[in-house]
C-alpha cells in the first residue's frame, strides 16, 4: 500500500491557527467561555498519530467517539464522552491538489470549524451521536449552515471561494463509535 501523504510542520502549524480561529469563533456563537471548553472533551489529531481504524478516504475528517480518552489512564468510575477528530491529511491535501488557487488556511478553518460545531453539538445533547442517515443529513444540513454562517464575515483570503466550492457539500466527515 502507498503511504498516505501527512502534513508537513508548516501545515501543522496553520491547522492549529485554524483551530483558534474556530474555537474562538465556537465561543462567541455558542456563549462558551474559555474555562467551559475544559468540559468539551476532544482532541483533532492529524494523520501522523491516527490508528489504522481512525483513518478513512472518503472525508476530510472522522470523529470517532470513545467513551473516555483512549490515551489517558482511567481514574475510577470515570467515564465522559471523549471525541478525537482524525483529520485525513491525504484527503484534504488531495483536495488542494484539485483546486489549486486555495491556500491551506481557509480550507482548514472550514473543517476544523464544521468539527467543533458537532462535537459543541453533541456535547450539549443538542445532537445525538448515533442517528439514522436521515437523521445525520439534517446534522450535516444544519452544521454546513451554521459553519458557513460564522465564516462568511470572516476576513480571510480565499474563504468566499471555499465556501462556494463546498456549499453544497453535506459530508465533510465520518462518524464512528469506537470499539
Amino acid at each position: 500500500m502507498n503511504k498516505l501523504r501527512c502534513f508537513d510542520e508548516k501545515q501543522i502549524e496553520t491547522i492549529n491557527r485554524a483551530t483558534i480561529l474556530a474555537e474562538e469563533l465556537i465561543s462567541d456563537y455558542f456563549k462558551i467561555s474559555f474555562s467551559e471548553w475544559k468540559r468539551y472533551r476532544y482532541d483533532i489529531k492529524t494523520l501522523e498519530t491516527l490508528k489504522p481504524e481512525e483513518i478513512t478516504h472518503e472525508a476530510f475528517a472522522q470523529i470517532v467517539k470513545y467513551v473516555c480518552n483512549p490515551e489517558m489512564k482511567p481514574r475510577g468510575s470515570l467515564h465522559a464522552d471523549y471525541y478525537k477528530i482524525c483529520l485525513q491529511d491525504h484527503v484534504i491535501l488531495r483536495a488542494l491538489s484539485r483546486e489549486k488557487e486555495l491556500p491551506l488556511f481557509p480550507l482548514a478553518a472550514y473543517i476544523v470549524t464544521h468539527e467543533l460545531i458537532h462535537v459543541v453539538r453533541f456535547s450539549k445533547f443538542l445532537q445525538r451521536f448515533l442517528v439514522t442517515p436521515e437523521e445525520q443529513e439534517k446534522e450535516e444540513a444544519l452544521v454546513h449552515t451554521l459553519t458557513h454562517k460564522l465564516l462568511h464575515d470572516v476576513k480571510i483570503p480565499q474563504m468566499a471561494s471555499v465556501l462556494n466550492i463546498y456549499v453544497r457539500c453535506r459530508n465533510m466527515e465520518t462518524f464512528k463509535t469506537a470499539e
